[in-house]
């Protein structure tokens, strides 16, 4: 069976990839250091759920921690890693931006080590649509510039990509690199805008609506998130003998097996759309308290995703009202509302 090491197993997108790895009979370590950015609970639930499976196993440690990260793998010796730990949200990264760099940029590299130690079949790690930064060029193909990030949250992914193609270069590394699009979804994250949205309209708060609701996202259902990353194990990125074989619109390096994929559903949703899937959906007229552009936001999104179809023969699809209702279930049986 093949051994896939996970870091960020206990959070959103690590534990629905996590459940399908170990539904395809895979062997799954789970590496999480439980930090307290939200409710630690749902982390521990999630664990617990995919504890439920003999194929799983679970160790609660710091990427940062390169000493801790090493001592389990070496426990474990993957062949895979899925590399999804981070600091995530775009804001909070305006508050505290020297986490972001120790667990971003000291904490990848870390898991980079391990994986070059290791000589693992395929190192994939997490990317975000944020390094696109100030482009405006869309929808955004893996190909475009994204030399303008407007976050540190944005920066540190960026030198993660760039750190990446570095040690793909050096070691010989598959490694391919993921942008994530607005992920959504049952099991989700607190501080993620369904989650705020349903929970303030359940509870008869406003809700802030940020540029008064002139804004675009490319929302992405995890299920479909996770497919895509777990047919894109076998899409192992292979070093060219020459920029010929590198097709039209193909991100693979000259020089690295290395390749960046954008993981969207190539269909950018206006937020005040979204605001009304999620009324429609609650039988409840959202409380909008309309706010300006928050800084670093950027005001759309939009992911070509035909790099993904090309090396897969899949592209997410699901429409957002139909993933707005299954969180909606999700979160009236979850809380009992």
């Amino acid at each position: 069976m093949t051994r896939v090491m996970v870091t960020g197993s206990a959070g959103f997108i690590g534990y629905h990839l996590s459940r399908l790895l170990l539904d395809e009979g895979m062997t799954v370590l789970g590496v999480d250091g439980m930090t307290d950015y939200y409710d630690v609970c749902l982390k521990h639930k999630r664990h617990q759920m995919l504890l439920q499976s003999p194929g799983f196993s679970a160790e609660e440690v710091m990427i940062e921690d390169g000493a801790a990260l090493d001592a389990v793998a070496d426990g474990f010796a993957p062949e895979i890693i899925i590399h999804l730990a981070a600091q995530a949200g775009v804001r909070y990264s305006l508050e505290n931006p020297r986490l972001y760099v120790e667990t971003n940029v000291v904490g990848t590299f870390n898991v980079m080590e391990v994986a070059r130690r290791h000589a693992v079949r395929h190192l994939l790690m997490a990317s975000t649509s944020s390094v696109y930064g100030a482009n405006g060029d869309m929808p955004y193909g893996e190909t475009h510039k994204a030399d303008t990030p407007m976050t540190i949250y944005a920066a540190t992914k960026k030198a993660g990509e760039a750190m990446g193609h570095s040690y793909a270069h050096l070691w010989d590394l598959p490694t391919t690199m993921f942008r994530f699009f607005t992920v959504y979804g049952p099991w989700g994250r607190p501080d993620m805008a369904l989650f705020k949205f349903v929970a303030a309209m359940l509870e008869g708060r406003a809700v802030d609506i940020y540029n008064h609701g002139e804004m675009f996202r490319d929302f992405t259902y995890v299920d479909d998130l996770v497919r895509a990353i777990r047919l894109l194990i076998d899409a192992v990125p292979v070093r060219p003998e020459s920029t010929d074989e590198i097709a039209a619109g193909d991100s693979l390096s000259p020089v690295a097996p290395y390749r960046i994929v954008n993981i969207g559903n190539s269909n950018s949703v206006r937020l005040l759309d979204f605001v009304e899937a999620i009324e429609a959906e609650l039988g409840v007229s959202a409380k909008r308290n309309l706010m300006p552009m928050q800084k670093g936001d950027v005001p759309a999104t939009w992911a070509d995703a035909s790099l993904l179809q090309s090396l897969t023969g899949y592209r997410p699809q699901t429409d957002i009202r139909d993933g707005i209702a299954a969180f909606v279930r999700w979160y009236r049986a979850y809380y009992g509302v």
